[in-house]
C-alpha cells in the first residue's frame, strides 16, 4: 500500500525491539562478526551500520523515493561521499553557478587539488553543452540556492545528465522531500546538510545522500575511507525530529510566506527573494515542481548593509546564527556567514550584496514576528 510521507516518516525503518515503541540506540560502537565479510561489511559504527544507521538509513529512503539512503557527519560530509565516489583524477564536473559557500570552496579549494576540474555553468543546455567534454562526469547543482532562492532548469538538468552519460547530484537541503522529490524528476543522488530541516531542532550536524542502490554503495565505500560517519546518538536524534518534518514545513512555510508579503509591501525594503512572491524569477517554476515555497528568504534594504546591521540589531525574536530549518528563527549576513569564505567578486556576481539578509523562518507565531520586524524596520 502507498502511503503519504507523514505516515512513512512515522513507520518507516522502525522495527519495535522488545516491544519499545521508539526504537532504541545501539551506542555499540563493534558488534559479534561473522568470518568471510567483506570490510564494508564489517559490523562498526564508523561504517554506518549499527542498528540505529540502518534503521534510519531505511527511513531516508522511503522519505526521499529513493532505493537506499546513508547517513554522514555532515552535510559537506554527505556531498565530497557523493561526488568522491563518482570523480576520480582527470575527471571534470558541472556546477550550477551561485552555490552555497562551503561547495563553491570545496570545488575551487580541495578538487584542484585533487585534479578535478570544475566548470561553472549558466541556467542553459547551450552553457552545459559548452562546457562538455569526454572527461566530464557529473552535474551538481541545488534545488534552491542559497540565499537567493533561485531554482534552475531541474528536469533540463536530470534530463541532460541522462543523455550524456553523467551523474546527476543535486543538494536538496533548502526544500526537503516535503517541498521538492528529485528522485521523480530521475536525479541519481539527492544530498542534504540533515543539520537543517530534516532535523528541524538546531542540536545535531549530519548529513544525507540518497540515491539508487548502487550509486548510495560506492558512497557509502567512500565514506568509509573518508570518515565522516555519524555518532549513532545523532542518529537517533535525527530519526525523532524527521517525524514531524511535514507539519514544521508547514508551519514555517506559511509564516516565511507572511513575512515575504509584509517586507515586499515596505518603504525601507529595497528587494525580496521568495518565491512565492511574482515577481520572483523562480515564482512559475516553484508553482509548477515545489509543493509549497519554504522558510528561506532573502532582503535587501534602501539603505544599505548599514541599515541591515540596524534592523538586525533591532529585532527581538530572531536569532543573530548561522544556520536553517529548526524550529526558532535564525537571521544572518550571507556575505559575513554561508558566504564569507568566497571571494568577494563572486559574492556580487552571484547578486549576494554586503548588506543582504537571510532569514531561516522558524514556528513563531507569523503575527509575532510581522510586527518584530514592522517595528525594527521603524527603529533601525
Amino acid at each position: 500500500m502507498s502511503r503519504r510521507l507523514s505516515t512513512r516518516l512515522l513507520h518507516s525503518g522502525e522495527p519495535l525491539v522488545e516491544g519499545a515503541v521508539v526504537p532504541p540506540i545501539f551506542q555499540s560502537a563493534t558488534f559479534a562478526e561473522e568470518e568471510g565479510r567483506s570490510y564494508d561489511d564489517i559490523r562498526y559504527a564508523r561504517l554506518s551500520n549499527t542498528p540505529t544507521h540502518t534503521g534510519l538509513h531505511k527511513k531516508l529512503a522511503a522519505a526521499t523515493g529513493y532505493d537506499d539512503a546513508l547517513v554522514t557527519a555532515s552535510g559537506m560530509a554527505a556531498i565530497s561521499a557523493a561526488l568522491l565516489s563518482v570523480l576520480s583524477a582527470g575527471d571534470e564536473l558541472l556546477a550550477q553557478r551561485g552555490l552555497y559557500g562551503g561547495t563553491h570552496s570545496l570545488f575551487t579549494k580541495l578538487f584542484p587539488r585533487l585534479g578535478i576540474q570544475v566548470h561553472f555553468v549558466d541556467d542553459h543546455e547551450e552553457a552545459w553543452r559548452e562546457a562538455l567534454t569526454d572527461k566530464t562526469k557529473a552535474f551538481y547543482c541545488e534545488a534552491l540556492t542559497n540565499p537567493l532562492l533561485s531554482i534552475a532548469d531541474l528536469p533540463g538538468i536530470a534530463a541532460f545528465a541522462r543523455e550524456n552519460g553523467l551523474v546527476s547530484v543535486i543538494d536538496n537541503t533548502f526544500a526537503g522531500p516535503a517541498i521538492f522529490r528529485p528522485a521523480e524528476l530521475g536525479f541519481d543522488l539527492e544530498v542534504h546538510s540533515a543539520t537543517k530541516s530534516l532535523n528541524g531542532h538546531s542540536d545535531l550536524c549530519a548529513g544525507v545522500v540518497a540515491g539508487d542502490a548502487a550509486h548510495v554503495l560506492e558512497a557509502r565505500r567512500t565514506l568509509n575511507l573518508l570518515g565522516g560517519s555519524l555518532d549513532p546518538h545523532a542518529a537517533w536524534l535525527l530519526e525523532r525530529g524527521m517525524k514531524t518534518l511535514p507539519l514544521r514545513v508547514r508551519a514555517a512555510s506559511a509564516g516565511a510566506r507572511k513575512l515575504a508579503e509584509l517586507l515586499a509591501d515596505h518603504p525601507e525594503v529595497a528587494r525580496v527573494y521568495y518565491p512565492s512572491l511574482t515577481e520572483h524569477p523562480s515564482h512559475e517554476r516553484c508553482a509548477e515542481w515545489f509543493d509549497d515555497t519554504g522558510a528561506m528568504l532573502a532582503f535587501e534594504l534602501v539603505g544599505g548593509a548599514e541599515a541591515a546591521m540596524a534592523v538586525v540589531s533591532a529585532l527581538e525574536i530572531p536569532i543573530l546564527a548561522p544556520s536553517l530549518g529548526g524550529v526558532e528563527t535564525l537571521i544572518t549576513l550571507p556575505a559575513q556567514s554561508s558566504h564569507a569564505s568566497m571571494p568577494a567578486e563572486w559574492r556580487r556576481a552571484t547578486g549576494i550584496a554586503d548588506g543582504l539578509v537571510r532569514v531561516a523562518v522558524g514556528i513563531e507565531d507569523p503575527e509575532d514576528l510581522a510586527a518584530d520586524f514592522l517595528q525594527a524596520l521603524e527603529r533601525a
